[in-house]
């Protein structure tokens, strides 16, 4: 104990910094799960939690047995799958192809633009789709007939609802996603990479058998962190994007939250749903931790 008290006191100011992190946490992550038990009780906003009858695991059989349960979980998996294997190969790509360039001013003038994005609202961006992609007005159907093809409906079409959904965060979150694997690239060392040089490795060579393995950690972590949140698809962007015609491949767990927690008031059954969700992603971060570190021994834990 001595040994741990002297450690901290020599590292105080790191602890420091630590410590509004971790206050952050014990409020808004650890105090709330006082309130999971609704989801085992018939939860009266009168009567409170404790007040409140214990019913088991009735909202859970509900919602395992309610008819929109597989479109539900299959859109909401589908569409956390789609965004991993279309999303996350792309900031990867991005920051190779940054590193290359040379000059360093229009390397910065490059991410400025890249990183711009980010920064805007998810109403921003959606308005921005409706506008460039509007069966009747948008700039996207003006092409489509400019080149003698139809006008297509991207905003009603449930077929076309994942792929305008996955590939609008694609955009806009590639350049910010690129950053953490610029900083694992610049701190590779760059005698490796002029000893590749010398014997007479080209570029690509150098990608391949230089930054990739430098990378590869960081690869690995990141994917592991996406995987636990496969379920995890946003609100926002998908409820806006939400419409009658669509809802077929739209209504995601987090939109039928909504209805029956927020505009039903079925706390305890949303409650419940909300856990299941967190359940899953968490089993699916044990599960894909695991299996990294078998096959690459970088893992979380």
């Amino acid at each position: 104990m001595g040994k741990r008290w002297k450690e901290i006191r020599r590292n105080w100011d790191l602890y420091l910094l630590l410590f509004p992190v971790i206050v952050f946490f014990i409020l808004f992550e650890y105090v709330p799960m006082y309130g999971l038990q609704i989801a085992f009780k018939q939860y009266f906003v009168t009567k409170g939690i404790w007040g409140s009858p214990w019913i088991g695991f009735d909202h859970f059989k509900r919602f395992f047995e309610s008819f929109y349960f597989w479109r539900i979980v299959t859109n909401t998996l589908s569409i956390g799958v789609y965004q991993i294997a279309a999303g996350f190969p792309v900031p990867i790509l991005l920051a190779l192809m940054v590193n290359e360039i040379r000059r360093k001013k229009y390397q910065k003038w490059i991410q400025t633009i890249l990183y711009a994005p980010h920064f805007l609202s998810t109403v921003i961006v959606v308005g921005l789709m409706m506008i460039f992609l509007s069966q009747e007005n948008g700039l996207v159907n003006h092409v489509l007939i400019w080149l003698g093809v139809k006008p297509i409906a991207f905003l009603t079409n449930p077929g076309w609802f994942k792929s305008m959904y996955v590939t609008s965060g694609i955009w806009q979150q590639m350049g910010w996603n690129s950053i953490i694997y610029l900083a694992a690239l610049a701190s590779i060392d760059p005698h490796l990479h002029e000893s590749a040089q010398m014997d007479g490795a080209g570029r690509l060579r150098r990608i391949w058998h230089i930054n990739l393995p430098g990378l590869r950690p960081t690869i690995i972590i990141l994917l592991i962190l996406n995987m636990g949140t496969v379920l995890g698809v946003g609100f926002e962007k998908i409820y806006l994007l939400q419409n009658a015609l669509n809802m077929q491949a739209s209504d995601v767990i987090s939109t039928h939250v909504y209805r029956s927690g927020i505009l039903g008031a079925e706390y305890g059954f949303s409650a419940a749903v909300g856990l299941f969700n967190s359940l899953i992603n968490f089993v699916m971060l044990v599960v894909v931790n695991a299996i990294a570190r078998k096959v690459s021994e970088t893992s979380l834990w």
